[in-house]
């Protein structure tokens, strides 16, 4: 009986162990694929998300009036509410004249400060910040060193967040 109860104890343990080692592979296999950085520039990535969004027939029909700037200190306010983020790329699309309330930032920033400049957004973000129409819902984030700054319809906000999320 009693070299059955070991026998037990060593498979329990061996049990236990591949548990064990598994786990800690799937942690390390999942936090290098959500620190996995976007290549390229961030006005491709632009155009690529908006290829491959789910967005609605009207919506892709105004598209023809967006226009895609590259940051500069000039229009960081306008566009992240406070001109404090600091990033080292960036780029916004939004329409030229439209009544939708729209805009679409992607930021490229240090890893270490990514969770800080998530914050800097929501805590500036103005939701109310056109003439006469206010933007539905605001979605803020992030891919390795990349950010997702959204606000517009709900639709139109997930749709960019999934194709973000694929990219």
């Amino acid at each position: 009986m009693k070299m059955k109860s070991k026998r037990m104890t060593g498979i329990k343990a061996a049990v236990y162990c591949v548990c064990t080692i598994t786990v800690l592979l799937c942690s390390a296999c999942g936090n290098k694929e959500s620190s996995d950085n976007i290549e390229g520039s961030l006005g491709d990535v632009m155009t690529g998300l908006y290829e491959q969004a789910d967005l609605s027939e009207d919506f892709r029909a105004g598209m023809a009036s967006f226009e895609t700037y590259e940051l500069t200190e000039e229009l960081e306010v306008s566009f992240l509410g406070t001109d404090e983020i600091e990033y080292a790329e960036g780029v916004a699309s939004v329409p030229l004249m439209s009544s939708r309330a729209y805009q679409c930032v992607l930021l490229r920033v240090d890893e270490d400060t990514v969770d800080t400049v998530k914050q800097q957004l929501k805590d500036n973000a103005d939701l109310n910040k056109w003439v006469c129409v206010s933007a539905e819902t605001m979605l803020i984030e992030s891919r390795g060193n990349v950010i997702l700054f959204v606000m517009g319809e709900q639709d139109t906000v997930y749709a960019l967040n999934e194709a973000f999320q694929k990219y």
